[in-house]
């Protein structure tokens, strides 16, 4: 058996990886997907990749032996799900090692905003006399009794809503996917639509995977319909928000305030009219968005879990016929 990771993006030796997989094989190891050799892919049982899924679609036809995929994340839309499967290569991803770290991060940006903490931070920072006033935060507002929306129910959006009830705060959510009896089992409300969500929300946290129903689906006539003063948190997928919808949104008052880790190309873009504002320290935008470098599912233990759980997973499909998280079993022959 023959694990290969194309992509490693941690430091030192794959003594995890190497451990997981103990005698059961060898585990092969590059910096960069392209460094691969041909033999190498051709050669592979089993391949595994944190960043490199669009070069490790382009290397399909070299795959001779490989029979899964291990996207070492949560998400996996820049893999092949079809022509991979085509092929007999089953896709999996990690969806458990960052969950409670995404839940507590889109928590601390909700915080951030609506207890004030960036603002108050720069403003002392600034001048810790001048800036010594408690007002000075546009989006603050006590949280009990407000009603934050989740859109997507699953693994990190149960977590995000666990944490917002310790708050006692209100949660309603949205999934279509979900069976009925979800609102039951969890005791949060389910509503029919997303519109719905934004219209009665105060704080909405996305939580929802990239496909080609989510891509955009945070738009402007989305943002039309947001309750007024509401604060939106992306955690989920940057192409799933429309950031000019966003800009517009927070320009003319309608959001309250924003919040995102996430964006559609990744460094955001520096000369995209948000990305201005906020680097420009607009006084209208001030104190109403906060930006992180795609961080929320980063910890050191994290990271240790997601390269252990890419091994086992790689493993016990190879060794023991054991499929975990496969996300194109529908196409899988």
């Amino acid at each position: 058996m023959r694990i290969l990771l194309v992509d490693k993006t941690f430091e030192g030796e794959p003594d995890i990886e190497r451990q997981v997989l103990g005698s059961a094989g060898e585990y092969e190891y590059h910096a960069a997907a392209e460094q691969v050799p041909d033999a190498s892919w051709r050669a592979a049982d089993g391949v595994q990749t944190f960043r490199a899924s669009p070069f490790v679609n382009s290397m399909a036809d070299r795959l001779d032996n490989c029979r899964i995929i291990v996207r070492g994340g949560v998400g996996y839309d820049g893999l092949d799900l079809a022509a991979l499967g085509a092929r007999g290569i089953a896709v999996c991803n990690v969806p458990d090692y960052g969950t409670t770290e995404v839940a507590d991060h889109a928590m601390a940006l909700m915080l951030g905003l609506r207890r004030g903490v960036v603002t108050f931070h720069d403003a002392l920072r600034a001048d810790p006399v001048a800036g010594f006033d408690f007002a000075a935060a546009p989006c603050l507002q006590r949280l009990r009794g407000q009603r934050f929306g989740v859109v997507g129910l699953g693994r990190i959006g149960t977590a995000t809503a666990r944490r917002a009830r310790g708050f006692d705060m209100e949660v309603v959510f949205y999934d279509p996917y979900l069976p009925d009896g979800a609102d039951l089992a969890t005791g949060y409300t389910r509503l029919g639509s997303i519109e719905a969500l934004f219209e009665v929300s105060d704080a909405i946290s996305l939580h929802t995977p990239l496909t080609d129903e989510t891509q955009g689906i945070v738009d402007a006539a989305l943002l039309e319909r947001v309750k007024p003063g509401a604060v939106l948190i992306n955690t989920s997928r940057g192409p799933v928000v429309d950031l000019d919808a966003v800009y517009a949104a927070l320009k003319d008052g309608r959001l309250g305030g924003a919040a995102i880790d996430v964006y559609p190309a990744e460094p955001p873009d520096r000369d995209h009219q948000l990305i201005e504002a906020y680097m420009g320290r607009e006084p209208w935008l001030d104190g109403r968005l906060i930006l992180t470098p795609h961080a929320a599912f980063f910890s050191a233990e994290g990271a240790r879990d997601l390269r252990r759980k890419c091994v086992e997973t790689a493993l016990a499909y190879l060794r023991d016929g054991r499929l975990r998280n496969c996300v194109n079993r529908e196409w899988l022959v």
